[in-house]
């Protein structure tokens, strides 16, 4: 039995390495592809299952030993425990690790601009491509207007203003519902005390601030601009006047396209007309940024009730206190635009 001992030691010995070089092997050891087009992601859609996953998995190319990774996951139930998600697939994982991550819902967030929008189609382009929510679901919502007045005390009118343009940050599997509550969220942090304070003293609503903000946004781009326009405007809703505006003009007709509003546009019926109604238009006629909503609550003080756009075409404006005065700088500026053939 002695002479036998040493060689099952041997024995005993080598299969113990070949035990854990095999479990190294499955477990440890890096299985996760390079990709050459930089960084990859696998997207679990809510509602697929572990086929999906497999299907990814192979499609794109991920792994060096698909089938290593098929054995540990059935033996660690992940079959059954699918979380959807945008997980991060990182060069040298194994197959442990990447499991690790799936398994405990490790997914990455997803950062993104919402860029400033005007209707609520482009609102949910923009999100569906970010997102896994469809933009069918977030139009339906936002159609909704039993829903909106319930949970954002706004209607299908005024719920642009809920949206500031700017950086989100969220998990790709937001809903459509969570990613509105997310926007809530960022519309609440910015109307601070002071900010409602603001516009109290100015006797408007927050949602009439953004009403203002998104005509002083579309009327110029120009920072130094912003808040000389906004007082503009101010000092017409104080008088009584009729704040003439032409991008809700432009809004009423349906064509932001244009460069020369003419007479016969002004006579366009919609209450976003504001050469015929006077006071603001019932919703905004683009989602206002931070900058275009902090000129309108710390607007100019000046009298002016006029401006128009420069003939030198910088994107500033002249501003005037009568009417002469406008009238030259609109002459000059519409002479301007019959220099360069510009007639709509």
């Amino acid at each position: 039995m002695r002479r036998f001992l040493p060689a099952f030691l041997l024995t005993l010995g080598l299969l113990l390495l070949l035990g854990l070089g095999a479990a190294w092997y499955v477990l440890w050891k890096p299985n996760v592809r390079v990709s050459p087009f930089g960084p990859a992601y696998l997207y679990i859609r809510t509602g697929t299952g572990y086929a999906a996953v497999q299907d990814s998995l192979l499609k794109y190319d991920l792994l060096e030993e698909p089938r290593t990774f098929a054995w540990l996951a059935a033996r660690r139930d992940y079959p059954t425990h699918v979380q959807p998600g945008r997980y991060l697939v990182s060069p040298g994982l194994s197959n442990q690790e990447l499991l690790d991550k799936l398994l405990r819902g490790e997914q990455d967030t997803v950062v993104f601009e919402l860029n400033a929008f005007k209707y609520k189609p482009q609102l949910a382009r923009q999100i569906s491509r970010q997102l896994e929510a469809d933009s069918g679901s977030l139009r339906h919502l936002l159609q909704d207007n039993a829903f909106l007045e319930r949970r954002y005390q706004l209607d299908t009118t005024t719920i642009l203003t809920l949206f500031l343009p700017g950086p989100y940050r969220l998990l790709w599997n937001t809903s459509a519902k969570q990613f509105l509550d997310s926007a809530a969220a960022t519309h609440q942090r910015f109307w601070t005390a002071q900010r409602r304070q603001r516009a109290d003293s100015l006797q408007l609503t927050p949602t009439q601030v953004h009403v203002l903000a998104s005509i002083v946004q579309r009327e110029t781009s120009m920072k130094e601009d912003k808040p000389i326009i906004a007082g503009v405007y101010l000092n017409r809703l104080r008088r009584g006047m009729r704040l003439q505006a032409d991008p809700t003009l432009l809004w009423a007709i349906g064509n932001f396209g244009v460069k020369r509003v003419l007479n016969k546009d002004k006579l366009v019926e919609s209450p976003y007309n504001t050469y015929k109604h006077k006071g603001l238009p019932p919703g905004p006629i683009t989602s206002a940024n931070r900058q275009s909503l902090d000129a309108v609550l710390k607007p100019a003080a000046h009298r002016y009730v006029f401006f128009c756009a420069r003939p030198d075409r910088s994107g500033y404006s002249d501003f005037a206190e009568t009417f002469a005065e406008h009238k030259q700088n609109a002459r000059r500026y519409q002479h301007m635009l019959d220099s360069v053939g510009i007639r709509r």
